[in-house]
């Protein structure tokens, strides 16, 4: 068993994309103002959900997703906007030479909404994204930390008991599979489950990233209730105190999602 939201497509469609409208995109112009005709572009685009919130502001936005089948219901799911030249889906590795040439310092805006605790080698990505961002462009970055409650993703699990268990991700990674594998979790699920911890970020490891990177934070916000819950379970958002945002390893236990925005130093 896992959350209905996780398999309706329609549904986590507009989960995304009110979220991005209330959240992502308030959050992104408190720095940098989004204006009509910026070029934006979101990296592990899913169904395009975030996206509709920023054509709504007449942006050109782009959608790179190595999902077939998450870009055939982009396609659907938004086929006006796509008809309408607001936007484009591309099934494709940002990596390919192609991307890198066509898009070379062309966004405004580059968006990784839940996608960097996906990705392996996050340095490189990360290191890789002012290639194809405009100089005075910008980064967001919104993603669970590691060490927050549920950061193994584990509401996906099959099991009840394990949906809601918090923490037990953590665990050495031998414990942690022989612990989904007695409660019945399927070979597929337990490898799905044990590459999200192989690929686990931390507040910490992200922001030594970006300064490797040569890029800088310019703002950043801590929630104690994911915005997102509202429209999962009904929890009302809750920004995390200023006082705890300024622990990093503390504040990454009890954080249930990070925004940060960023740009070329």
């Amino acid at each position: 068993m896992s959350f209905s939201f996780h398999t309706d497509k329609p549904r986590y469609f507009e989960h995304q994309y009110l979220n991005a409208k209330n959240y992502v995109l308030p959050f992104i112009n408190q720095t940098f103002k989004i204006e009509k005709r910026q070029k934006i572009l979101e990296i592990g685009c899913a169904e395009g959900g975030v996206l509709k919130a920023f054509t709504e502001k007449e942006c050109i936005c782009t959608g790179v997703e190595l999902s077939d089948g998450k870009v055939k219901n982009a396609n659907i799911f938004m086929k006006s906007e796509v008809e309408a030249g607001l936007i484009n889906f591309i099934n494709k590795n940002i990596y390919d030479v192609d991307f890198q040439t066509d898009f070379k310092n062309y966004f405004d805006v580059i968006i990784l909404k839940d996608t960097i605790e996906h990705i392996h080698d996050q340095q490189k990505i990360i290191s890789y994204l002012p290639q194809i961002l405009k100089q005075n462009g910008v980064i967001f970055f919104g993603f669970p930390p590691w060490y927050m409650p549920w950061g193994g993703h584990q509401q996906i699990c099959k099991s009840k008991l394990l949906m809601f268990l918090p923490y037990f991700h953590i665990l050495p990674m031998y414990l942690y599979k022989l612990l989904l594998k007695i409660f019945g979790e399927t070979t597929i699920k337990i490898g799905e489950l044990t590459e999200i911890k192989e690929t686990a970020i931390t507040t910490l490891q992200f922001e030594k990233y970006v300064q490797k990177a040569n890029l800088q934070i310019v703002n950043s916000l801590f929630y104690f209730i994911n915005p997102i819950y509202f429209h999962k379970f009904g929890w009302k958002p809750k920004k995390q105190s200023k006082f705890i945002s300024k622990i990093p390893v503390l504040r990454d236990y009890i954080s249930t999602t990070v925004f940060y925005l960023v740009r070329k130093n």
